[in-house]
């Protein structure tokens, strides 16, 4: 390891950073006020170097960067001093304790081009990194609400409450499970040790979508729990810390019978995770971040939006639980409007939309053009030239081959395929040869599906699971097989539309919309065929195991 840390303060955490950076050979110096722990350090870590002088560590030379561990009322003061000295720099949490602080101390790494990572340990757990897979590729379905207790009984402060001890871990997780920053906030809390020093708290974040999280913490509580719930509409996780099965998935469902919600409980799953120690991660992360130079996860802006979510809570608990409207994070000049992941690469020139999310090992390629509000999973393939409309979603393992134009509000199915040469062959080049493919506004293409190329693909139409597309889909077409044949017709929501009525209109059993078929058309008769959906009819799962489950695509 090219890189040598030293250690700013060896008290109850401190030490735990010592030892990991020693372990992983990059250890030089400690740095702690209280001299008596000269002996601890060089009985135990020979070779490695102690001071009680902070000023000595930050002009050594062969210091590259600092592991910060002092109180969290130092922390704005020595991160923005060994900034200036030219070290990167990893800080335990909080980054600082106001947000005016943190912003500062994010700009002033920005500019000097140093490093400032957080301690936020969560991101760091095999298990957690597994759980954001879980969400992120869509397996526990559209999540529903999160919920966090952190209890023990064990170290209680007196200079900071419960929740800047114990909630910023949690705060971490669920922002980066959810890619999104809470709408409203509340926070209640008591302190019953020590004036005004909270010993528990209950915040609750109210998210878009009608998601909600809330996180309990307290120190003053019977035993030690660490449990973390995801709720999904497909699955349900729990991460459990204390646990010997740290991750565990319930595939619970919930249908509809007789329009009543009915429970279906399923025997619990355990993850498979890798036994590694988080701490460990965290400060190989560090030194990692500090060779190659690039961002870790709980970089300085990431560190900033806890901060920020703390100061809200904050704010909360001094005004008896008081619901706050979380102001919208500014966006920065320097950062782009779109968010790819770190494995993602995207080639330059190209054109990405705000909102849109570029996930694990995805690849942008030069010229490709893309809307706003789209989410690619794993592994997505993104050809030079291809067009992408708004809010189009594409699962895992998709390639978009050039020639192909994906209008708004499409989604494409994990595993399917879109060709764009007719009869493919590896020793003829037919670069000059590539077909045009339309994917109309609105439509869907199920897993495994394939879409021969030089074909269109009308609004809203439905291509079934695992079906291949060889002639030009009608708008609200059911198509389904090998080849792909016409059977029926669907709604906007996807749904089938059967048994019209005297006049001939179908009615979409979920959202009430109307539908009529005219010399082989379908049109929809309340809304125009490229007028988006109301707000009121964006969500719609009340009816989908009643109908879906119930009378299946066929």
């Amino acid at each position: 390891m090219s890189s040598k840390v030293a250690v700013l303060g060896m008290g109850y955490w401190g030490k735990n950073l010592v030892r990991n950076f020693h372990n992983l050979g990059a250890l030089k110096t400690v740095c702690d006020a209280d001299p008596s722990r000269e002996e601890a350090v060089t009985s135990q870590y020979p070779g490695v170097g102690f001071t009680i002088d902070m000023r000595a560590v930050l002009d050594d030379n062969d210091v590259k960067a600092v592991a910060i561990a002092t109180p969290a009322v130092t922390h704005y003061d020595v991160v923005r001093t060994a900034l200036e000295a030219g070290k990167d720099v990893f800080v335990e949490k909080p980054l600082a304790l106001t947000e005016k602080d943190g912003r500062a101390l994010v700009d002033l790494a920005a500019k000097l081009g140093r490093v400032l990572m957080v301690g936020h340990i969560l991101q760091y757990h095999p298990a957690v990194r597994k759980l954001k897979e879980l969400v992120h590729s869509g397996e526990l379905g559209r999540i529903q609400y999160i919920y966090s207790n952190r209890l023990s009984i064990g170290k209680i402060r007196t200079e900071e409450n419960i929740l800047w001890s114990f909630a910023p871990h949690d705060i971490s997780v669920i922002l980066s499970l959810l890619n999104t920053e809470p709408e409203y906030v509340s926070c209640h809390g008591k302190a019953h040790l020590t004036h005004d020093v909270a010993d528990s708290t209950l915040s609750v974040f109210s998210f878009p979508n009608n998601v909600q999280a809330h996180i309990h913490v307290s120190w003053l509580h019977p035993f030690k729990e660490q449990r973390l719930v995801v709720v999904g509409s497909e699955k349900m996780a729990v991460f459990e810390d204390t646990s010997a099965d740290k991750l565990v998935t319930y595939p619970h469902k919930v249908t509809w019978e007789n329009q009543m919600p009915t429970a279906h409980k399923a025997e619990k799953e355990v993850v498979e995770v890798p036994q590694e120690e988080p701490l460990k991660n965290e400060c190989q992360a560090f030194l990692d971040a500090v060779d190659s130079r690039k961002p870790p996860i709980s970089d300085a802006q990431e560190g900033l939006n806890v901060l920020r979510m703390l100061n809200y809570c904050q704010d909360s608990l001094e005004q008896n639980g008081k619901t706050i409207a979380v102001s919208r994070e500014p966006a920065r000049t320097d950062e782009k409007p779109w968010f790819a992941h770190p494995t993602a690469v995207v080639d330059q020139p190209c054109e990405i939309g705000e909102g849109t999310k570029i996930w694990h090992f995805g690849h942008v390629m030069k010229n490709a053009k893309i809307g706003k509000k789209c989410v690619f999973g794993q592994n997505v393939n993104i050809d030079s030239n291809v067009v992408v409309g708004n809010n189009v979603k594409v699962q895992n393992n998709v390639s978009l081959y050039t020639g192909l134009v994906i209008e708004d509000d499409v989604f494409l199915g994990p595993s399917c395929v879109l060709t764009n040469v007719t009869n493919p062959r590896s020793q003829v080049l037919r670069h000059s040869l590539y077909e045009k493919t339309i994917l109309r506004r609105g439509c869907s293409i199920g897993a495994n599906a394939t879409v021969v190329c030089g074909i269109e693909v009308g609004r809203y139409a439905f291509v079934g699971a695992g079906a291949v597309v060889t002639a030009n889909v009608p708008d609200y077409a059911l198509m389904i097989g090998v080849p792909a044949k016409q059977k029926g017709w669907v709604s906007r929501h996807g749904l089938p539309l059967r048994d019209p009525d005297k006049d001939g209109i179908y009615t979409c059993p979920e959202s009430g919309l109307r539908y009529k078929e005219e010399d082989g058309t379908l049109r929809c008769l309340d809304l125009d065929e490229e007028a988006p959906l109301p707000d009121h009819l964006r969500v719609g799962e009340k009816f989908y195991d009643d109908i879906v489950h119930g009378a299946r695509l066929t």
